[in-house]
């Protein structure tokens, strides 16, 4: 199995986190917990479908995953090869359209969102390509050709970093408040740029650091109030609604 990080040319470091090049040579069925950020799959080999209990839906070559507030379950055929992009928290929305929020909890097709025949070129292009160095460029010169000359929303970009800071626990009043925006045109603005509510955001953000916490030797009660969970029931609750999992049992298998 690969799983190799590639980051992005300077031009699209402020809205790309980094690139992957995923191969598995056999069928696989995963979990995948939510991130702070939209990802676009390409499969230049193989097929990937999305599994809802003993449901299982093929996906499209080309594809893209909003933000999620639950774990979702995918399957890979053998000798699948993808190139995965992350995007930054506020990237996507300068290279497509569409509102970030209206693909949260989805996972649609690339042509969904992008013009179809500039995306049939690319997947053509990875196919025929022999190395992850140039299937890396014909993505990165897709997205280059799709960059929109907008600012970036510095607000929503300064909301961004205080979540961060706080590790996800910062509660959205206070946030509002050291913004200087009352509530609902903060939350409208937010939701456009990121893809979900601010508070479901920091969910994902306080996710994301108990994971993390998961790996030290800090015991779980210890990590439940670091994180500011009111108690060990609301905190076994988030954690499940995340993973599909208890955290002792997660743990466990680390």
């Amino acid at each position: 199995m690969k799983f190799d990080k590639h980051f992005p040319s300077e031009r699209l470091k402020p809205y790309i986190k980094y690139f992957v090049v995923s191969e598995n040579e056999v069928e696989n069925e995963y979990k995948v917990f939510p991130t702070s950020g939209l990802v676009i799959g390409f499969q230049y080999k193989g097929k990937l479908s999305t599994v809802i209990g003993n449901k299982e839906s093929k996906l499209t070559s080309a594809g893209i995953t909003g933000i999620a507030d639950s774990f979702k379950v995918f399957k890979n055929s053998a000798d699948i090869g993808t190139i995965l992009v992350y995007f930054t928290e506020i990237g996507f929305t300068h290279f497509a359209s569409h509102p970030a929020n209206e693909l949260f909890n989805l996972s649609l097709s690339l042509e969904d969102v992008f013009d179809k025949n500039k995306v049939a070129e690319v997947e053509e292009r990875l196919v025929a390509a022999s190395s992850d160095q140039q299937r890396i460029k014909i993505v990165e010169q897709f997205f280059v050709a799709q960059l929109k000359d907008i600012h970036a929303d510095q607000l929503i970009v300064e909301a961004v970093k205080l979540i961060y800071r706080s590790k996800g626990t910062i509660r959205i009043k206070e946030l509002s408040e050291r913004l200087c925006i009352s509530q609902s045109p903060f939350e409208k603005r937010f939701r456009k740029v990121v893809g979900t509510t601010a508070k479901k955001f920091t969910s994902i953000v306080r996710f994301n650091t108990v994971l993390d916490n998961l790996n030290e030797t800090k015991s779980l009660t210890e990590i439940c109030y670091e994180n500011n969970f009111f108690d060990q029931a609301h905190f076994i609750k988030s954690f499940k609604q995340f993973t599909g999992d208890t955290p002792e049992n997660f743990k466990r298998f680390l």
